[in-house]
């Protein structure tokens, strides 16, 4: 999804913007890396390069890195951790590039100053990003700390979770700001509604957040920090006059779970949950658009996801006419059992599965809208002995 985040950082104001694999570079100044940080939803972590050298052996990766002045972003009192980014045929493991690395820029301080920095690999005061490919190496700083998929509102999540990152970038990928109403009639923990109702209604993707690693860096400016947070807070709005953003699925407990992470989130007014499975729905809304991560089968036999998908694609046929859907599935023989032909077909990755995001407009023809709507569902109303397990990480 380089090419989403290009146009995403294009329009927060970078500059010298380049898509390289799986990352995207440019320049910006300590205000923009805060915007970035704070208002970017379809980024994980946001590293600033400080060296670049070459290296082909242990000798030059430890020299190359010590010819970096490490006290101008940590002080000896403070704690550091090192990760590591290997392609390279003159360096096979990513571990040993790590220790080296942290091996010279702790013999540096103890050289300079008789202490060095201990190593906190949960949450240290500076991660350093080492990134090798073939002889070129780059040394970087990590100004995010934790990924940023990681907003703060999905406490808890049903099995095999969509990426907040991922559901952000899939709605940008259809064009989709808050101009038609909303829908994912298999919500599971509502990732994508959430999502949905912050990209409408300008809410900061980081609002609940409160630490970034940029806070520890000894050039940290709180006072342009709160600044960034005011100037991106004063843009939030309320949803736009007629739209409904919904979610829907059929287990108790993932409606139960994506209200507790709606709520979580503030969003209880603008995000209705629905009852029921899709086949059995009627559309809660005039034409919008419909955006799904439905199963993908691994605990199904092969009819039965196939049976599952040409449902899926039936319902879409007869009741969702005006509508444009989006799927994304990694099963892509089920895919071709919708039934339907795609208008976009597009090639992407959920963590390791390998997925098509489909894109069906649904015309308008001689099918009616069958009569009825789904009701929402009362959190309250299910069984008392309904129990929750927090996410695991």
């Amino acid at each position: 999804m380089e090419e989403v985040l290009a146009e995403e950082l294009e329009t927060l104001g970078a500059q010298e913007i380049e898509i390289v694999k799986r990352a995207v570079t440019f320049e910006g100044d300590l205000k923009f890396l805060y915007r970035c940080n704070y208002e970017s939803r379809t980024a994980l972590k946001f590293i600033v390069p400080i060296q670049r050298f070459n290296a082909i052996n242990e000798k030059q990766l430890y020299n190359g890195v010590l010819k970096v002045e490490w006290d101008k972003y940590v002080r000896p009192d403070q704690t550091i951790a090192v990760e590591s980014v290997i392609r390279s045929q003159y360096f096979n493991h990513s571990h040993f590039v790590a220790l080296k690395t942290k091996d010279a820029i702790v013999d540096q301080f103890r050289e300079k100053y008789g202490v060095r920095p201990s190593v906190d690999v949960k949450n240290p005061d500076l991660l350093v990003n080492i990134h090798i490919y073939e002889q070129h190496c780059t040394l970087s700083i990590d100004s995010t700390g934790e990924p940023l998929f990681k907003r703060g509102y999905r406490t808890h999540t049903v099995d095999a979770p969509l990426n907040e990152v991922l559901a952000a970038g899939l709605i940008f990928m259809t064009g989709w700001e808050g101009q038609r109403s909303f829908f994912d009639p298999m919500c599971g923990s509502g990732t994508l509604p959430i999502e949905a109702a912050m990209l409408a209604r300008r809410i900061p993707p980081q609002k609940l957040r409160q630490d970034f690693a940029f806070q520890r860096w000894s050039d940290y400016d709180p006072e342009l920090w709160q600044q960034v947070r005011a100037e991106a807070d004063a843009q939030v709005r309320p949803l736009p006059e007629g739209i409904i953003i919904a979610g829907a699925d059929e287990s108790p407990r993932a409606q139960q779970i994506a209200w507790l992470n709606i709520t979580n989130a503030g969003l209880d007014q603008d995000i209705a949950i629905y009852d029921g499975r899709f086949e059995d729905s009627r559309p809660p809304f005039a034409p919008g658009i419909i955006i799904t991560n439905p199963p993908y089968g691994e605990r199904m036999r092969k009819n039965d996801i196939r049976d599952f998908y040409s449902t899926i694609g039936s319902t879409l046929k007869q009741r969702y006419d005006g509508y444009d859907a989006w799927i994304l599935s990694g099963n892509h023989d089920a895919l071709k059992h919708i039934g339907l032909k795609p208008n976009e077909k597009i090639k992407l990755f959920n963590g390791a599965l390998d997925c098509h995001y489909n894109h069906f407009q649904i015309y308008k023809g001689s099918l009616r809208h069958p009569e009825g709507q789904r009701q929402s569902v009362d959190p309250d109303d299910l069984p008392e002995d309904f129990e929750l397990e927090p996410e695991q990480d």
